[in-house]
């Protein structure tokens, strides 16, 4: 089989947001055919070209399928590509009858932060959601709010879900999945906690195992696997990942942006193939859309390579 990996130095603590680190030592370990080869090489390229950082990882999810991983480990913000795992934990929730999907919880915009426990609300300015805020003071399911979170990004929606879900058990369930380079540790604008350097943080290689477990980990029931696939499948924000394959193509991803940072993170269906995993993370790109269309292009040449390896 034909693997690339990217090798970099973690010089930083766990927690950290890191400022860019040294370049990787891209090495090539195996060769056995030219699509991912000449895959690698005209993503590197493009990725050059663009002037950002970019963690990139890929994996078939064929039995000993392929992958690619350029500077996968490089962690970065993991903006709301954290609202995934806060999903597969109210699942996991679910399926243990702890508590269900269809229970409700209160609508609220006020939330204490994790460094002093002091108060702080949530602007629906900031949010690309604002479908709760005329509801605090109401019951909502947490379906439908699980439903929100990811497919338009809800940040109400997830701080309520998250003190549901707790960090420390979403730590748990990472950690079963082996996903432990990427961290969850708060909810959205927590001001006090992003000054203090506690921020929710992944690489692409810990994002990459998070989306591969909705596929293959025996954690989840296959009705809790279909549920989740279908969530991400009807996704509003589809101008990245998505955006690289034919029209039509069955794709279920996250995306996650805030100044600086844009993410995607997908699996992708092709009809001819066994589906795969797609995650690029983008620090720094000096376009307006912060990288969106690059995570296009990326995508695409990946999309080309699996359909030729």
């Amino acid at each position: 089989m034909f693997r690339v990996i990217a090798r970099i130095p973690l010089l930083l603590a766990l927690l950290a947001s890191p400022a860019c680190g040294p370049e990787a030592d891209r090495r090539i370990d195996e060769t056995s055919g030219p699509a991912l080869g000449e895959a690698v090489a005209a993503l590197e390229a493009v990725i050059a070209e663009s002037g950002a950082e970019v963690g990139l990882y890929y994996r078939s999810l064929a039995p000993g399928g392929d992958s690619i991983a350029l500077d996968a480990d490089v962690r970065m913000h993991a903006a709301s590509t954290m609202k995934v795992p806060v999903m597969m934990q109210l699942f996991l929730d679910d399926q243990s009858g702890e508590r269900s999907l269809d229970s409700t919880m209160p609508v609220k915009r006020t939330f204490r932060s994790i460094v002093d426990g002091s108060e702080f609300d949530l602007p629906p300015e900031s949010d690309s959601d604002t479908t709760f805020y005329g509801r605090v003071g109401e019951e909502a399911s947490i379906r439908g709010m699980v439903e929100r979170m990811i497919t338009w990004s809800s940040n109400l929606a997830t701080n309520i879900l998250i003190e549901a879900a707790e960090p420390d058990r979403i730590a748990a369930m990472l950690h079963g999945i082996g996903a432990d380079s990427m961290s969850v540790l708060r909810g959205v604008e927590d001001l006090k906690a992003f000054e203090a350097g506690l921020s929710n943080t992944t690489t692409a290689r810990a994002l990459g195992a998070v989306m591969a477990s909705l596929v293959e980990s025996d954690l989840f029931t296959e009705q809790s696997r279909e549920g989740m696939l279908d969530i991400l499948s009807r996704q509003h924000f589809t101008d990245g990942i998505p955006a690289g394959v034919p029209e039509g193509t069955r794709v279920a991803n996250k995306t996650g942006w805030i100044t600086g940072i844009n993410h995607d993170a997908a699996i992708v269906f092709p009809d001819f193939a066994e589906p795969y995993v797609l995650v690029v993370m983008v620090r720094g790109h000096p376009a307006d859309d912060q990288g969106e269309a690059m995570t296009a292009a990326l995508s695409r040449i990946v999309w080309e390579a699996h359909a030729g390896s």
